[in-house]
């Protein structure tokens, strides 16, 4: 069997289940507490938040570990506007109709709750936002502006630095979803300029419920979760040692890694990107063609069940997914494909393959296991 669903999520790593292990063991105190076993765990906590601060270009009081992705992109959006409400009268949210599930539904819960206008700004055919567009819709009650790095379904890449250019001017904070980024492209504050990153463990070769918040120490944050004030009063709760720790290894490897593993999984992608609309009769890549991630290759196979194809697939020994595991066994067709002009009948046609950083090998084949899967769902099996 061949795992090609890697957005969804990795196999923990060995290097990071040999970090983890002595606090999950021997060092299994609680950060907070004062003798040797609380200290020594509070001390693994301090370096793991310093090596994450390290590759995100922040400094280590900015970095909130988290449960995963999810918990770091509701606390980036309602807790910055939130807080931005109760500073400055913010009530004015911008995003767009392609982000992940917990950025679009925490702006619904903003609009319900505090009464917030959210702005959803059109992308084009391909995924991308226009800084013209995001300036554009700047005001002055405007209280964050939260945009996908990469998108987790059909791999387009935004020009982080031009939307951040654009914030910046009007000094409005820009946070950017980066768990589908973190391992394939730069995530430097210094170089990008965004003010708040969410990332993911279990995307690195970390364990699932790790993640973290990175966000400037300048911007005022609402808690979601309130008790003993620890993460600097920003998440309470007894913090994760082992996840911490599992979370800087996996990051610290796949930034070491990064550059390397880009252009090599790239160019086994786009060779097998390629072949697979050479061989497959009204195959559509969706995404951007350039601007992707160098490990995702999303298509739609109009006049197919992306669903049913995924089944042939598997029979053949090839595991993907037709979008976002967060929407599994959902029959509605993907709200990105949609927001992007995508036919609803096509989008439902969609299949995602999303590969690992460790991919050396051909895809040549799995190519040839697609339009097989594609002819065999068009003759009915």
């Amino acid at each position: 069997m061949r795992y090609f669903d890697n957005a969804a999520t990795t196999p923990v790593r060995r290097e990071v289940l040999d970090a983890m292990l002595p606090y999950l063991t021997r060092w299994f105190g609680n950060p907070s507490s004062h003798h040797t076993v609380g200290e020594a765990a509070a001390e693994a906590l301090a370096d793991a938040r310093r090596r994450v601060a390290r590759v995100l270009g922040l400094r280590a009081g900015d970095v909130v570990f988290t449960s995963g992705g999810t918990e770091a992109n509701n606390l980036a959006v309602k807790g910055i506007a939130i807080a931005a409400q109760q500073h400055r009268d913010a009530g004015h949210f911008i995003t767009t109709p392609i982000e992940h599930e917990s950025i679009l539904e925490s702006g619904g819960y903003l609009t319900r709750v505090h009464g917030f206008e959210v702005t959803h700004l059109p992308v084009d055919a391909e995924g991308r936002v226009s800084p013209a567009a995001v300036a554009a819709a700047l005001r002055d009650d405007t209280a964050l502006v939260s945009i996908g790095y990469a998108n987790n379904e059909v791999g387009t890449v935004q020009d982080v630095a031009a939307l951040a250019a654009e914030t910046r001017a009007r000094g409005i904070p820009l946070h950017i979803d980066a768990v589908q980024a973190a391992g394939w492209l730069p995530l430097s504050a210094a170089d990008l300029g965004f003010d708040a990153v969410s990332i993911a463990g279990h995307k690195l070769g970390a364990p699932k419920g790790t993640g973290a918040l990175g966000v400037r120490g300048r911007i005022p944050v609402e808690p979601l979760l309130h008790g003993g004030g620890q993460e600097r009063g920003r998440r309470s709760g007894t913090e994760d040692v082992a996840g911490a720790v599992a979370l800087a290894t996996a990051l610290d490897l796949a930034e070491a890694e990064r550059v390397e593993t880009a252009a090599r999984v790239g160019a086994l992608c786009d060779a097998f990107i390629r072949r697979v609309l050479a061989l497959v009769p009204g195959a559509a890549l969706t995404g951007d063609p350039v601007h992707r991630l160098p490990g995702t290759a999303s298509f739609t196979f109009a006049g197919t069940s992306g669903e049913a194809v995924l089944l042939e697939l598997e029979r053949r020994g090839v595991v993907s997914s037709s979008g976002s595991a967060c929407a599994a066994g959902s029959d509605e067709p993907s709200h990105v494909l949609v927001a992007m002009g995508v036919p609803a009948e096509v989008a439902q046609t969609a299949v995602r393959f999303t590969f690992p950083h460790e991919l050396r090998e051909s895809l040549g084949g799995v190519a040839d296991a697609v339009a097989a899967s594609v002819t065999a769902v068009h003759s009915g099996g």
